[in-house]
């Protein structure tokens, strides 16, 4: 089972939590400009990368506060995880 370090609860099971997928995703303005193919990337694709990779969480059976994380997807090694609304750097 993956652990999870919370922010504010420390670290916890994974079943107490959801997956919100990659972390700093930015809706794009929605205007007459915005074509259906852009649209579409940024509903459907993402990186997936093999290796580090900054995800949010849901602390669902927790605090209920999102946050980021930085886990590796080939180890699951979690390396830091944040507040969503701080920087990543003053997690160190």
């Amino acid at each position: 089972m993956l652990l999870i370090p919370c922010p504010w609860c420390g670290l916890r099971a994974e079943s107490e939590f959801s997956s919100g997928g990659e972390a700093n995703i930015s809706r794009p303005y929605v205007n007459n400009d915005l074509s259906d193919n852009d649209w579409a990337d940024y509903l459907f694709y993402r990186k997936n990368p093999k290796g580090w990779h900054q995800e949010q969480w849901h602390h669902v059976k927790g605090c209920r506060r999102w946050f980021n994380v930085e886990r590796h997807t080939v180890t699951h090694e979690i390396r830091k995880s944040w507040p969503m609304n701080s920087s990543s750097d003053s997690n160190d």
